[in-house]
């Protein structure tokens, strides 16, 4: 056999193991799928057909392994158990009661009264909050976070964790492994975290010599401090310098503009079976429910509030569910705070529509990206927005503008870990905490006077100028954020 006779088997190999990719993936790839996300994958497939299944094998699944999901499911009954405060709730918002039966059905976690809450609006001061809770310790600190780093300006943290350790508190730690690994000082804190003594784990590791494996880009995001079972943090913010320790930040002078809430009352109960529910999926450890003793007295202006946890663990896409429900009730305005915004074909429509029913919308991001391929993909979305009559506010460089929470006319906010965009809805692990009560949206609404006061609104006349490659390079990025 010659060599032409030996290319042209090759050649017709090849073609025949293209043609059934193409095939099989038209098949495969859209059953129970988005179709802009099933369509991405098949443009990259049909393109690059090796090299798009290969990415396809490694990304295209954003279930949890077995194991865990099925974990997931035992915790629900569990925090259905240890759930406090349903008598405290107020029963004055009907119009809500669908909502509150959808995150439960969702996600378990039920509404509960007799809370209050306080908003930390700058990252220095949230950090000096939760140090002053872990310092005052009795009983036990459970702190989860996206990113740790031992730096110069968490260490008063990891020093009241060292603290807490040595009054013989049980201090237990959470950080997400892939997301700690990008951090500069990732072997110095968890070397910090290994000479304190606290009980630490990794979320989600990528450890396939230790078979743990699962899709590579699925993150726990979620960032809860909870002390006593008494005090709860959660919000946007990670415990590491607002620079991110990054020399490219520093030189540009970027800085992480945060908010995260303090809560107290049963809704802490809740934030912490989240933490359980994350301990017993990594460590098959399943904490006994550790109640407090402290008396909670009856307030007069006493908040509602329901956790939802959201992440490829859940059937379903929790997060989104909860906040196209929302926008859909919206009846005199809408204020989101998001530094990723690139929301599903459902949630623009939802925020188009409330634009063009009279309802204010007003969207507050950063005037500058950190993450080339998401800043260029969210904007993508504002000719839609602003013709729909969307206020668009770009907080003023060099601030990245971090916060994650959107407020529903007086009465209802959502505040958490997730980003109005598709990773957070499909594939990280997040917590958002919905919140009724008109004295919590009025301290957002200085929170958003605060913002605007530093933003600039964004015109159609400006936006329709901007040069053909800057549009051409937004709609290509578009394209990406559907990969999932």
């Amino acid at each position: 056999m010659t060599a032409d006779d030996w290319w042209k088997i090759a050649l017709g190999v090849g073609f025949g193991i293209d043609l059934v990719i193409r095939v099989l993936s038209v098949i495969i790839i859209p059953r129970n799928r988005r179709p802009q996300t099933a369509m991405a994958w098949l443009l990259a497939i049909f393109f690059l057909p090796f090299v798009g299944i290969l990415l396809f094998l490694l990304f295209g699944s954003r279930r949890l392994p077995k194991k865990r999901r099925l974990k997931q499911r035992e915790i629900n009954d569990y925090i259905l158990d240890t759930t406090e405060g349903f008598d405290d709730v107020s029963h004055d918002h009907p119009w809500l009661d669908p909502v509150v039966e959808l995150n439960r059905t969702l996600g378990a976690m039920p509404l509960v009264g007799g809370n209050t809450a306080k908003l930390f609006g700058e990252p220095v001061s949230s950090l000096a909050a939760m140090t002053e809770a872990i310092d005052g310790a009795k009983k036990y600190v459970h702190a989860e976070f996206y990113i740790f780093a031992h730096d110069k300006t968490t260490a008063p943290f990891f020093d009241a964790l060292e603290n807490a350790v040595k009054r013989g508190l049980h201090v237990r730690v959470l950080l997400d492994h892939v997301a700690g690994l990008r951090t500069k000082d990732y072997y110095r804190t968890v070397r910090r975290f290994n000479r304190m003594g606290v009980d630490w784990h990794l979320m989600l590791p990528i450890q396939p010599l230790q078979g743990k494996w699962q899709r590579p880009d699925l993150r726990n995001h979620r960032k809860i401090l909870v002390v006593d079972g008494t005090v709860a943090f959660t919000g946007s913010q990670n415990i590491i310098d607002p620079s991110y320790n990054k020399r490219g930040n520093i030189k540009r002078g970027l800085q992480w503009k945060d908010l995260m809430v303090r809560f107290e009352g049963p809704i802490v109960a809740g934030i912490n079976a989240l933490f359980v529910t994350d301990w017993y999926s990594e460590t098959d450890e399943l904490l006994l429910r550790e109640t407090s003793d402290v008396p909670r007295p009856k307030l007069t202006n006493a908040l509602d509030a329901q956790v939802v946890p959201s992440g490829p663990g859940f059937a379903g896409e929790n997060n989104l569910r909860l906040f196209n429900s929302l926008l859909y009730m919206a009846q005199e305005r809408i204020m989101i705070s998001s530094p990723y915004f690139v929301p599903d074909e459902s949630m623009l429509y939802a925020i188009t529509t409330a634009a063009q029913k009279g309802i204010q919308v007003d969207l507050f991001v950063s005037e500058i990206g950190d993450q080339p391929l998401v800043y260029h993909a969210q904007r993508s979305y504002y000719e839609a927005l602003l013709k729909a009559g969307v206020h668009i506010w770009l907080y003023r460089s060099p601030t990245v503008l971090h916060s994650k929470f959107f407020t529903i006319d007086d009465e209802v906010a959502v505040i958490g870990s997730s980003n109005m965009d598709m990773r957070s809805f499909s594939l990280n692990l997040e917590i958002s905490v919905m919140v009724h009560g008109r004295s919590f949206v009025e301290d957002l609404r200085g929170i958003e006077a605060e913002y605007r006061s530093k933003s600039r609104e964004l015109s159609l006349d400006e936006w329709m100028e901007r040069p053909l490659p800057a549009r051409v390079l937004d709609n290509v990025a578009r394209l990406t954020a559907a990969v999932q």
